[in-house]
C-alpha cells in the first residue's frame, strides 16, 4: 500500500486556492476579513465558513510564554446563505481567557447581516484518561478505490446540467473516496439503503513540510473537509438523491470535537451514520480516524431536508 498523493495540476490549483481562503486579513482588532472566490457555488459552501471561523478564532488565542492553545471542539450555526462572490467579515469576542481554557465566539457577516456564528474553546495540552472506540476493520484502502474527481469525470456526459458543466470545470482541493461509490444511474436515482455511509479523505495535494507542521492550520483544513459528505447519511434510508431538484438541502449546525491533530496529507476514514431523521430535518454524525487507525475527532451536523415533490 502506498500513501504517495498524485498531484495534477488542477489539485495544487484547488490546495493553493483553499490554502488561500484560510489567509484572513485582519482589518482591526478581532475583525478579519475572507478573500472572495467563486468556483460556481450557489452559495458559500459551509466548510468554508466553519474553516475561516476556526482561523479567525485562533488567530486572537494567545499564548507568547505558553504551550499553544488549540481547539478542542467548536459549535455552529449556519443562519443565512452566504454569497460566494463577495468577501466575509468574521468578527471575534473574547468570551474568556482561563487558567487551562480560552473560549471565544465567532459571527460571520456579509451585507450587514450575520450568515453564521460560531462558540469554539480551546485547551492548554493536558495529559488525562483515555479510551476511544476502534475503526471498522472492513473498509477497503483507499489506493483501491476511485476519487470523486476522477469518477465526476468519467460520468460528467452522462449528467444533465447542470451537473455536467460543474463536474468538468471544478477543480476540487480534497481527494473523496467512498468506500461504495454509486453508479451514475444511483447517483440520480438513488436506492434505499441504511443510513450509513464511509468516505476516505485527504487533501488533494499535499502541504509543504511547514504548513504540515502548523496544527492551526492542520484543524482548519479538516474542519473545511468535515462539511463535505456527512450531510448525504440522512437521505439514504429516503432513496432521494441531494441533487434531486424536489429537496432543499442545506446545513443548519455543525459541531466537531478534536481528539487529535489531524494530519491532512494522509487519509481520514469518515465513519457516518444517520440515527434519526424527522420535522424536514437529519441528523448526521461521523467518528473521524486517520489511516494509522488513530481516533481524530468526532462531528456532528443537523442539515435541513425538506422534500417537496
Amino acid at each position: 500500500m502506498t500513501d504517495d498523493h498524485a498531484t495534477p495540476p488542477s489539485a495544487e490549483r484547488a490546495v493553493a486556492r483553499l490554502l488561500g481562503l484560510l489567509e484572513l486579513e485582519e482589518v482591526e482588532t478581532d475583525l478579519f476579513r475572507s478573500q472572495s472566490t467563486d468556483e460556481g457555488w450557489i452559495r458559500v459552501y459551509g466548510g468554508q465558513v466553519v474553516a475561516q471561523a476556526l482561523m479567525a478564532a485562533s488567530r486572537t488565542v494567545e499564548a507568547p510564554d505558553a504551550p499553544l492553545r488549540l481547539c478542542h471542539s467548536l459549535h455552529s450555526y449556519f443562519i443565512r446563505p452566504g454569497d460566494p462572490k463577495l468577501p466575509i467579515v468574521y468578527k471575534v469576542e473574547r468570551d474568556r481567557d482561563g487558567a487551562s481554557f480560552t473560549t471565544r465566539r465567532v459571527i460571520a457577516i456579509q451585507k450587514g447581516r450575520p450568515i453564521f456564528n460560531m462558540a469554539a474553546s480551546f485547551q492548554l495540552p493536558e495529559d488525562g484518561l483515555e479510551h476511544a472506540v476502534a475503526p471498522p476493520s472492513d473498509v477497503p484502502h483507499p489506493d483501491t478505490l476511485q476519487s470523486d474527481a476522477d469518477w465526476t469525470r468519467e460520468n460528467a456526459e452522462q449528467a444533465p446540467e447542470p451537473w455536467r458543466s460543474i463536474w468538468l470545470k471544478r477543480e476540487r482541493p480534497l481527494d473523496t473516496r467512498p468506500t461504495e461509490p454509486d453508479s451514475i444511474e444511483e447517483f440520480f436515482n438513488p436506492k434505499k439503503r441504511p443510513p450509513q455511509q464511509r468516505h476516505w479523505i485527504r487533501l488533494a495535494a499535499p502541504l509543504t513540510a511547514g504548513q504540515a507542521a502548523d496544527p492551526v492550520l492542520q484543524r482548519c483544513l479538516f474542519a473545511y473537509a468535515s462539511d463535505m459528505t456527512v450531510l448525504d447519511t440522512c437521505l439514504g434510508p429516503h432513496g432521494i438523491s441531494w441533487a434531486n431538484p424536489a429537496l432543499q438541502s442545506a446545513s443548519l449546525d455543525h459541531a466537531i470535537w478534536f481528539n487529535q491533530t489531524p494530519d491532512m496529507n494522509q487519509w481520514h476514514l469518515f465513519d457516518q451514520d444517520s440515527p434519526m431523521a424527522m420535522g424536514g430535518r437529519g441528523m448526521n454524525r461521523a467518528i473521524v480516524h486517520d489511516i494509522q487507525g488513530r481516533p481524530i475527532a468526532c462531528v456532528m451536523q443537523e442539515g435541513l431536508i425538506r422534500y417537496r415533490p
